[in-house]
């Protein structure tokens, strides 16, 4: 099933008749914080007359963007709050390059380039791919990238391998988040919005000294959206936004060689959120009379509507994404004359309270499903860098911990037997009611690195650069789930009772205590020279892995009903990546243009395995043979005067499954009985134990993807006041993906283009006033479809956003 929405190509005549264009991907508005040096881009403030040089801290040093070997993608605070680009899931409609995807806070993916981690249900026993890093903290809970931005003065979106650079290993790339500093000037900002939706968001910042060597700043944000979903089971809108977020800094600067930063943070949401829609059908191998179509009319159960852009359900469990981060670092930066050492030592927290509706129907199949789970890590880094004519290094210590205590329950109702069971008992409805599994899951993770990078340049222009990482990671994990009927009576596999042994079909009980260790050694070289002065080549081969995990969220059993161990761990992934780039300005450096060409093989890939069995609970994990992804990307951007300014962003991924032959089948494959012959797709009968998928392409990325956008400007006079009137636009285009592990024709989603216009004025002395148009052309989009467990053919989904507009108040002094 394909779903076809309108617009792309009004967005792409936009493109080619722009004459309005706003940003390019590398325009910044950043804060070198150690030397409070504030080096913005015209390109979105309007306020010099020549182009100025980005600074960016990938290397954990300042350098200008274009000087580094990487393939980085830099987005700058005021490019973030013109496009509205509050969290990382916005984001990625700047930087094409970068995929995101969530279902819930929880069940959220950020991968670069086709990789990072599995696609569908998080499952704590893995490490993330991209690392995600606020001032130089890692934040292991991809959940955290669901919150808003909170004074965040500049984001790097490092492509490919950084694990000879970073704390954490990080083999598909990184987001380096810098917020803006303490200062010992006095400065603030504010910022409120209001919108369709009943949207309402504001912002503000102030910073100042307290003493001759202290300065402090405070950031506090509110978002608040009504949601998109309207439910008519409780006559509320679901899916909605809210949003709070406050950060503190203090600054020690006893003198100019050592910087002492304390920093506090605290966010919460608290939405009504978050449900998966009713989005179609499609006939798997299960029996007819077991298939949704016969099971919601035995039941005489309509969907309130068949069309999902109608935006109605009417899911009857409680709904909530309560979603909780916060945490407390130190940072000291000590300038010891020939180089700098840092270290970093920072605690963290999360706190996921969700309610769901997992039977994601008006029914009463499955009236819990819910899995609260509280985290705490602990980090500490240190690294030291120093800088010469022909020789440059760093060097760096990690060390992380981290708890996970998580609290699982999954209660089925009294329409549960019907749906679930077959025979009699299908029609005995206190068979599966009360049904339930309470589930104690536990992950210790700990894990120390050696890691450094050194550049040598034997000649002008060229530079060697090799990278080392030593790894020791440890997990230990327990799953245990207890079931009890609605009786209150234990369901074992040694009961003989049919009515036991048809409810631990339905939720079986299992106990295991997964462990995991090993060593690991990194590695990985690039060579650059400078071509002109204006032109950088370069060229990596990176040979690294990440870690291997614990399954947390149950494996299949035996026959005998014991939970299958070899399924309780998977094993490291092991990379290989070769990348070459070019980067180059021209016309006086108005022009920009990178290029890169990658590819990435990957051997045991962690793969998310979604069992279509009722008594695996959630999916789990498994090696894929091998897994490879190749592209190109470019960049460039255009600003021949402050007047105008446009950018174009595009790439090019071929991500596949080149070997994994015992993969997890598709539901148009599943369902069916263990015999031969094997039906074809769809039909009733026999399906596969498992299928071939190789060279099948992996789930979540689109081949091509493009961000665009520009602005124009001009200097006028308003009631009085010196400033700049401008017209600007955003947007991009990605062709269709996959949105199932193993790639099923229910749930491909065909690709679209969202197109955003902002029209505004502000002035010299820091006012900007803009109104703003997102998704223009209204396009009817989804950002995921899933299929639920159980083979029935139920296809569910998210709508993507609406057309949505509002209008923008901010001010800076």
């Amino acid at each position: 099933m394909q779903f076809r929405p309108a617009g792309p190509s009004l967005a792409l005549i936009t493109i080619l008749s722009l004459t309005s264009p706003a940003f390019a991907d590398t325009t910044v508005d950043t804060v070198n914080a150690a030397l409070e040096q504030e080096t913005r881009s015209s390109a979105g403030t309007g306020d010099t007359d020549a182009p100025e040089e980005i600074i960016v801290s990938a290397r954990r040093r300042n350098e200008t963007a274009q000087d580094i070997p990487i393939a980085v993608s830099v987005v700058g605070g005021d490019q973030i709050d013109n496009t509205g680009s509050f969290n990382v899931g916005r984001l990625q409609q700047l930087t094409p390059t970068l995929q995101f995807y969530s279902s819930n806070p929880r069940n959220t993916s950020v991968n670069i380039r086709g990789i990072g981690v599995p696609f569908g249900l998080t499952n704590d026993g893995i490490e993330q791919g991209v690392g995600i890093y606020v001032d130089d903290v890692y934040y292991s809970r991809v959940a955290s990238a669901t919150f808003d931005f909170l004074d965040v003065a500049q984001i790097e979106v490092l492509r490919g391998p950084q694990g000879t650079l970073y704390g954490k290993n990080t083999t598909a790339g990184a987001i380096n988040i810098s917020t803006r500093q303490p200062t010992f000037e006095l400065e603030g900002r504010a910022e409120v919005s209001i919108g369709s939706l009943n949207f309402k968001q504001a912002k503000a910042a102030i910073s100042g000294p307290l003493s001759d060597t202290i300065a402090a700043r405070l950031a506090v944000s509110g978002t608040g959206r009504r949601g998109t979903i309207f439910n008519v089971a409780t006559g509320n809108w679901i899916n909605e936004q809210d949003n709070i977020g406050i950060r503190g800094q203090l600054l020690w600067r006893p003198n100019d060689n050592i910087d002492v930063t304390f920093s506090g943070d605290f966010s919460v949401q608290n939405p009504e959120c978050c449900a998966q829609i009713y989005v179609g059908t499609g006939t798997t191998q299960r029996a007819l009379s077991r298939q949704y179509v016969a099971l919601a009319a035995a039941q005489n159960y309509q969907v309130v509507s068949t069309n999902p852009f109608d935006r109605v359900t009417d899911v009857d469990a409680d709904l909530n994404a309560r979603n909780e981060i916060g945490g407390a670092a130190l940072k000291i930066k000590w300038d010891t004359g020939p180089g700098t050492l840092t270290s970093i030592t920072a605690w963290r927290y999360w706190d996921w309270v969700p309610a769901n509706d997992r039977d994601f129907t008006g029914l009463p199949i499955t009236t819990k499903s819910n899995n609260p789970s509280q985290q705490e890590q602990y980090t500490q880094e240190i690294r030291y860098a120093q800088t010469g004519d022909r020789f440059d290094f760093l060097i760096g210590a990690f060390a992380y911990h981290q708890k996970v205590r998580t609290q699982g329950i999954q209660e089925q109702g009294p329409a549960a037997s019907r749906w679930l069971l077959t025979g009699t008992l299908a029609n005995d409805p206190t068979v599966l009611n009360g049904l339930t599994a309470r589930n104690d899951i536990r992950l210790y993770n700990t894990s120390a690195a050696l890691f450094g990078q050194f550049s040598w340049k034997p000649l002008d222009g060229l530079t060697v650069q090799p990278g080392f990482r030593i790894n020791y990671d440890k997990k230990e994990g327990l799953y245990d789930s207890i079931v009890t009927n609605g009786a209150g009576q234990l369901v074992t596999f040694a009961s003989t009772d049919p009515r036991i042994a048809a409810q631990r079909g339905v939720l079986a009980p299992q106990r295991f205590e997964p462990k995991f260790s090993d060593w690991n050694f990194s590695y990985d070289l690039t060579l650059s020279y400078e071509v002109t002065a204006d032109i950088l080549a370069f060229a990596t081969y990176s040979k690294t892995f990440k870690s291997g995990g614990v399954n947390l969220n149950g494996v299949p059993n035996d026959a005998a009903g014991n939970p299958i161990l070899a399924a309780g761990t998977v094993k490291p992934e092991s990379v290989n990546h070769i990348e070459a780039g070019i980067k180059a300005q021209f016309f006086n450096r108005t022009a920009t243009l990178n290029l890169s060409a990658f590819r990435t093989d990957i051997s045991n890939y962690q793969a998310l395995v979604t069992n279509g069995q009722l008594g695996v609970l959630r999916g789990y994990l498994a090696n894929a043979d091998k897994v490879r992804t190749q592209g190109l990307e470019a960049d460039f951007s255009l600003r021949p005067s402050d007047r105008f300014n446009v950018y174009l962003n595009g790439t090019y991924v071929d991500a596949k499954y080149r070997s994994f032959t015992d993969a997890p089948c598709p539901p148009e494959l599943s369902g069916g009985g263990s015999g031969t012959p094997i039906s074809a797709p769809g039909v009733p009968g026999n399906s596969p134990a498992n299928c071939d998928i190789s060279g099948k392409r992996l789930p979540g990325v689109s081949k091509w993807a493009l961000s665009f956008g520009g602005e124009v400007n001009t200097q006028t006079s308003i009631f009085g006041r010196e400033g700049q009137l401008y017209v600007g636009i955003d947007g991009n285009y990605r062709t269709g993906f996959s949105s199932n592990p193993s790639p099923s024709i229910y749930t491909n989603i065909d690709g679209y283009a969202l197109t955003n216009y902002r029209v505004g004025f502000r002035t010299e002395g820091g006012i900007n006033l803009f109104g703003y148009v997102r998704n223009v052309f209204d396009v009817d989009y989804f950002e995921q479809l899933a299929i639920p467990s159980g083979n029935t053919g139920l296809i569910v989904g998210q709508p993507g956003d609406p057309r949505t507009y509002g209008i923008t108040f901010a001010i800076t002094f």
